[in-house]
């Protein structure tokens, strides 16, 4: 252990022991944010009308409730295809911003990267407001639609920060080779830019997916009707009634999620060059 403390950490010849308080203050702020979302694992396991933890009967309870409840599945099915759907629309639209910043030569570029990436710093509720106002216009309110416009609109700046990032650690002189062999810009960059960012591009569009699948703020304002999704449900069912299949339901998300971005990295690591 202690020899342990006293071997180099990197390059600069600092050790272990001397970044002792960084990983403790790492471990302590993981707890922090991991512990509170563990919680609900054991609390979706009760037989309890309530919350509650740690569970004095165990029981799958929750589970078949939420099975076997009509609204419950209709609203799951909801929250898959809107996340699957702006996965599609996001992610080649992130993409191609991404790649026309990178490639442009224009002055104030940069501004157009402020603008792709302004609806993460404006307050999702100013977003949700607008939507809802806009979309009473157009009458596409409580639809798939705008459900899917809403929550891209939430996912296209991470796909172009993600994508951005591959593309600054790519060498555009194997691109601009294939264009010197006379391909054009679209081929090169399917052939040649692609593939070598394609983790990225993968890691971007499970955002993406994510993005929609565990937004509840624009949920409130623009699905209902024949389309409520997921987090709107347990938003309302956690607001009305104390209903323990919302942990059930957050035990499933949890796994979902994880499993996800597991299959993202598993990806990156069979597919480094």
């Amino acid at each position: 252990m202690v020899s342990w403390l006293r071997s180099p950490a990197s390059e600069t010849q600092i050790t272990h022991g001397q970044r002792l308080w960084l990983y403790i203050f790492a471990i302590v702020t993981m707890i922090l944010l991991v512990l509170p979302t563990l919680i609900v694992i054991p609390m979706s396991f009760s037989d309890s009308q309530y919350l509650e933890f740690p569970p004095e009967t165990w029981s799958l309870r929750w589970y078949e409730h939420y099975f076997a409840s009509e609204e419950w599945m209709q609203a799951t099915r909801t929250s898959f295809k809107a996340a699957f759907f702006t996965m599609l629309v996001a992610t080649p639209i992130g993409v191609l911003a991404a790649y026309g910043l990178h490639a442009s030569k224009v002055p104030f570029i940069r501004a157009s990267f402020v603008l792709l990436i302004t609806p993460m710093m404006v307050p999702v509720v100013l977003i949700a407001i607008g939507a809802f106002y806009a979309y009473v216009k157009l009458q596409i309110l409580y639809t798939m639609l705008g459900l899917v416009l809403a929550h891209s609109l939430l996912a296209i700046p991470l796909v172009v920060i993600v994508t951005g990032s591959a593309l600054k650690g790519f060498d555009t002189n194997l691109e601009s080779a294939a264009r010197s062999l006379g391909a054009p810009r679209w081929k090169a960059f399917l052939t040649v830019t692609l593939p070598q960012i394609r983790f990225a591009v993968v890691t971007s569009a499970l955002l993406a997916f994510l993005t929609s699948f565990d937004e509840v703020v624009i949920a409130m304002f623009v699905s209902g009707g024949d389309n409520p999704t997921l987090t709107r449900n347990m938003f309302n069912a956690l607001r009305d009634q104390i209903d323990p299949t919302i942990a059930s339901i957050s035990t499933l998300m949890i796994v979902v999620t994880t499993l996800m971005m597991a299959l993202a990295q598993i990806f990156g690591q069979q597919h480094k060059p």
